[in-house]
């Protein structure tokens, strides 16, 4: 069956996680220095909390989860100062597209392929990143888990693509940058492209991409 529809992880995959603690450094010396490690730190536990919230059925939603994350790795660097704290939750919610991004998704257009986004992440957030990275006209649809309160890769996170967008999952290539996410997304019958930008091994998971890229300029063609 040809592919019809392309969707996409948000954070990490279409949008620099890194950008908020790494911009900030720029202007506030207690980060030069650390701001690797702070943003490193800030995202894993963003993600770990996703995962153990899920398991515990304790469902907040992704912008809580950012906020969690955010003091645990501030704390972990020790700092304490909630102002900070409020810029970069500024600046995360304003997170820019990697590069390649508006370029690929064109491609995409033009190919007549679909493009959507499937994202943890709360509507709010994903509305103020799409519309800081200009990228809004280049999307079909931004699908987010939060009127289902589950979390990815929870199967029927997956299974909103087809309620929402009409399109079979062996018609649908999804791309993200999280390998416990290319698992979750084959297992639930998409063909998955990662994104593997740190050059990690692949997850020891059941389900694996049909494609490993280095960045997203190669997905058209990839379809």
């Amino acid at each position: 069956m040809s592919i019809q529809l392309c969707v996409f992880d948000a954070y990490g995959t279409l949008f620099d996680v890194d950008a908020a603690a790494r911009d900030l450094a720029i202007e506030e010396p207690r980060l030069h220095a650390i701001w690797p490690r702070l943003a490193a730190d800030w995202r894993r536990k963003q993600l770990e909390y996703s995962w153990l919230r899920e398991i515990m059925g304790e469902y907040v939603d992704f912008w809580q989860l950012t906020r969690d994350g955010l003091d645990w790795a501030m704390e972990a660097q020790g700092l304490n100062d909630p102002d900070l704290a409020d810029r970069l939750m500024a600046l995360y919610r304003a997170l820019p597209a990697f590069p390649e991004v508006p370029e690929m998704l064109d491609a995409l257009h033009h190919r007549g392929v679909g493009r959507a986004i499937l994202s943890n992440g709360a509507p709010d957030m994903l509305e103020s990143a799409v519309q800081a990275a200009g990228i809004g006209h280049l999307l079909d649809e931004v699908i987010s888990i939060h009127d289902l309160g589950q979390y990815k890769p929870a199967s029927a996170v997956y299974a909103l693509v087809a309620k929402q967008m009409g399109v079979a999952p062996e018609q649908t290539v999804f791309v993200s940058s999280n390998g416990w996410d290319a698992a979750g997304a084959a297992k639930a019958g998409f063909r998955v492209l990662w994104v593997n930008r740190a050059g990690a091994p692949v997850e020891r998971l059941p389900y694996k991409p049909a494609a490993i890229l280095s960045d997203l300029r190669a997905v058209p063609d990839k379809l």
